[in-house]
Parts: structure tokens; sequence; C-alpha cells
């Protein structure tokens, strides 16, 4: 997979995909990353990619003209291009899949006030990843580009790595325990111990249940809202 960020500061995204699972997939050749500076794209001596707001206000908005040539230096026909904003339809595991199937991502990250809303329909998809504000869009971009790049095929080096994790199935994952089996008087529990492949297997369903109905019971009820659907559906079939 191709990514590039359109951004002022491409180091507050590279130095933190270099290490761990995703500067390993940059080394194999899985994933590409690339960056292009607006400021690249200036015509004057102080490379001036912001200005003051119209209607007045505080801080500075990125002007349209340095990020619109920067961000047509990168794209090409198979460009999924996302901008990140507050305003975006909000990152999850079902958006992360979808964009792991994408041959091509273009971040354009904001930074200051923002960006300038002609920039907006020059974007294929505005995505947030919360209810929060952050220094700029390229602390979520890491986070977007994090998750997507270990859902490429061969980036994680067990096949099923994907498939029993928080969120994959709509609930939280169930607890994980490893040596020694007993810490500082806690024991690991009995079930995980038996050997016995379906016990287990129940038991981390029953957990991921149970710890999802706790803590994050939106996720709970979400999940049990779609059952009756998929079953009215057959139902009809």
């Amino acid at each position: 997979m191709r990514v590039d960020a359109v951004t002022l500061f491409p180091g507050m995204i590279d130095a933190p995909l270099s290490d761990s699972i995703v500067g390993r997939a940059r080394a194999e050749g899985y994933l590409e990353l690339g960056f292009v500076n607006p400021r690249d794209f200036t015509e004057d001596r102080h490379r001036t990619v912001d200005d003051k707001p119209y209607g007045g206000g505080t801080g500075m908005v990125m002007m349209a003209e340095p990020v619109y040539r920067a961000l047509k230096k990168v794209r090409k026909k198979n460009s999924f291009v996302i901008l990140l904003t507050p305003k975006g339809r909000k990152f999850d595991q079902a958006a992360a899949l979808e964009l792991a199937g994408k041959k091509h991502l273009i971040f354009i990250c904001g930074h200051y006030e923002g960006i300038d809303e002609r920039v907006t329909p020059l974007a294929d998809l505005e995505l947030s990843i919360g209810d929060y504000v952050l220094t700029g869009g390229e602390p979520a971009a890491v986070a977007v580009i994090d998750a997507v790049t270990r859902l490429i095929p061969g980036v994680l080096k067990k096949s099923d790595a994907t498939v029993n994790e928080t969120f994959t199935g709509g609930l939280l994952e169930a607890p994980h325990y490893t040596r020694p089996g007993v810490w500082r008087g806690k024991k690991v529990p009995e079930a995980l111990l038996s050997g016995n492949h379906k016990l287990i297997a129940e038991w981390r369903a029953a957990q991921a249940g149970e710890l999802t109905g706790r803590a994050r019971p939106d996720l709970a009820k979400e999940k049990a809202a779609k059952k009756p659907a998929r079953a009215a559906k057959r139902t009809a079939q």
C-alpha cells in the first residue's frame, strides 16, 4: 500500500511510524509512506501557508492553494483522499478495514485553526478519530495509518491475528494472561489452563460479552440491536 500525507510537519508522522509493526511493514515493502509539504508550493519568500480568518477570530487558517497544489502533486486515478477533521465520520475498526482495501491513501492534515473550507470537496472522505482537539491532523493520521497497516495481508505474520481482536466482532476482547500462573497472589483463570479449546473459547466469549457490557455498554447495545435484524432477514428469506 502507498500512503502519502499532505502535512506541514512530516516528522510528526514519520517518527512514530518508524518502529514496531509499522516500521517493519515499511522496511519489508508492505507500506510505502511519503510526505508532501504545502510550503513547497508557495510563491513568496516567507513560504506562507496560513493567514488570518475572514470574519475575525483567534488563530490562523491554512490557505487553500498550497494544500491544493500539494495534493495535486501526489494524487492519481486510484488515490483515495482523506481529510482529517472533527466533523468527519468517526474512525473505527470497520473504517480501518475499508481503508485497508485501498491501493493509495492520501491524508490531508490540517494545522493551526484548520484548513480553508474550500479544500473539503477535494476529499473522498472526511474522518475524525474522536471528540477532542489535537494540535493538528498529524497525530490522527498516525493512528489511522497504524490501524490500517496491521490489516494489510502479510504485515502480521499470523494470518488469524486480526480475527478475534477488540472491536472486530463488535465486542471488546477478552482479558489476556501470561506467565507466571500466579502473580502476587492472583491466579490465571482455570479455564485458560485447562487445555480444553472449546472451554477456552466459551470462557473468552463470555468474558468479552461481560467486559463489553460493563466497560462499553454502547457497544453491547449496538451488538444486541443487530441480532434481531439479521434474524428477521433470515426469516424473510
